[in-house]
């Protein structure tokens, strides 16, 4: 293998520069305050998890860990999502405190990929989790929030495409009463081949009305009035579900969230923990920028079962789909020669009080004038330190 040249990063890794940083920080902020504004706290945990803990907690395939020895030859990863790490924690650090728990984050994640894919090892998530309360309003509370988030960014049309995997499997199940087949069938739609889903679907020695009712997942999308297609069933674990969402869609309703979203049964998640509501939000231009759901069975894998669901912002996303640009400081370079040093420092003093971006440049028998090193509001405007003068006085 050969050495990696002077300024080479590993594959798949980038450098912010001041301008993306600048505005990672607003989108940050952005999301930031709805999710205080909500009664959620922040967290952060460790970018080092141990591999038999959160490792093997995560739904992230293990190919696509980053594994590592500490000096006890333990195995640790570094963190392939936000989801296990705070379920880890809620389960030990806050055992003792009550359910339900809101707590959000902000953080970098690590997963491993093929050259060839040409995606990111390293990526940003600002997100919430949800611990405990199994109401619909619960549910609805997350879709709403992600509204919100999303809004905050300025992404221009949103959209929230919401399915359930609970419901989806229990209508597999109905009709082909065949888990492997039900599971063969659900993979197509994770894998989003619809086209194969459906070849599979009519190549099934099944009577044309159940094959009819496995297609309807696929051309069923809108409101709430399309879960009325499947209530005509025997199921009472489908008839259950349904319920639920018909719960959540008026929680939305009356939270006026409704017109946001898009109820999609075929919409199948990567992660293998979710158990109930999925969902994926988009922007303008259909730009993918969030993701989340219900994950019940995680918390059992740290002994303290509960439900809870959440979802994550893709932030590196954001960053290029938001219209917003944040505040940036108006950006002034101050020259000054020796002869009147202490003028200058004070001169930036006040102005950085104003809110200003101030840089001190040293230039022997320079005049003390201060030059906007950026266009702002007041781009044609000119400070210099003689007039300060007068305020401050000869010798400050």
């Amino acid at each position: 293998m050969g050495k990696p040249r002077e300024f080479e990063k590993p594959m798949g890794v980038r450098d912010f520069l001041p301008e993306m940083a600048c505005k990672k920080q607003w989108v940050e902020r952005q999301v930031e305050e709805r999710f205080s504004a909500w009664g959620y706290q922040e967290v952060i945990t460790p970018t080092l998890e141990f591999y038999d803990t959160v490792g093997g907690a995560s739904a992230i395939d293990e190919d696509k860990l980053f594994k590592l020895l500490d000096g006890q030859g333990k195995t640790l990863v570094l963190r392939p999502d936000q989801t296990a790490p705070i379920a880890r924690v809620v389960a030990s650090l806050m055992r003792e405190v009550s359910l339900p728990i809101r707590l959000f984050y902000h953080a970098n994640v690590f997963r491993a990929q093929e050259r060839e894919a040409g995606r990111s090892a390293e990526f940003f998530q600002s997100g919430v989790e949800l611990v405990g309360d199994d109401s619909p309003e619960a549910d609805a509370e997350v879709l709403a929030l992600a509204v919100e988030s999303l809004q905050a960014c300025d992404v221009g049309s949103i959209q929230l495409a919401i399915g359930h995997i609970g419901l989806l499997d229990a209508l597999l199940m109905e009709q082909l009463n065949d888990r492997q087949t039900a599971e063969e069938l659900r993979e197509c739609l994770g894998r989003r081949n619809l086209v194969e889903y459906s070849t599979r679907v009519a190549s099934l020695e099944l009577s044309e009305e159940r094959k009819a009712r496995l297609l309807s997942v696929l051309n069923r999308r809108g409101d709430d009035r399309v879960l009325h297609l499947w209530k005509e069933t025997e199921s009472p674990r489908v008839r259950e579900m349904i319920a639920h969402l018909e719960a959540v869609w008026e929680a939305l309703r009356d939270w006026g969230m409704d017109r946001f979203m898009v109820l999609d049964l075929s919409l199948v998640g990567s992660l293998d923990y979710y158990t109930g509501l999925y969902f994926e939000g988009y922007g303008a231009a259909s730009y993918y920028l969030l993701s989340g759901g219900r994950y019940d069975r995680l918390l059992n894998r740290f002994d303290r079962p509960a439900p809870a669901r959440g979802f994550a912002l893709k932030t590196d996303r954001l960053i290029m789909a938001s219209r917003g640009t944040g505040t940036k400081k108006e950006r002034i370079t101050l020259t000054y020669d020796r002869t009147n040093r202490k003028q200058a420092f004070q001169e930036a003093e006040r102005l950085r009080k104003q809110g200003k971006a101030v840089t001190l440049r040293l230039v022997e028998g320079s005049s003390p004038v201060a030059i906007h090193s950026d266009a702002g509001e007041d781009s044609g405007r000119v400070e210099t330190c003689a007039a300060m003068q007068e305020e401050v006085g000869e010798n400050g």
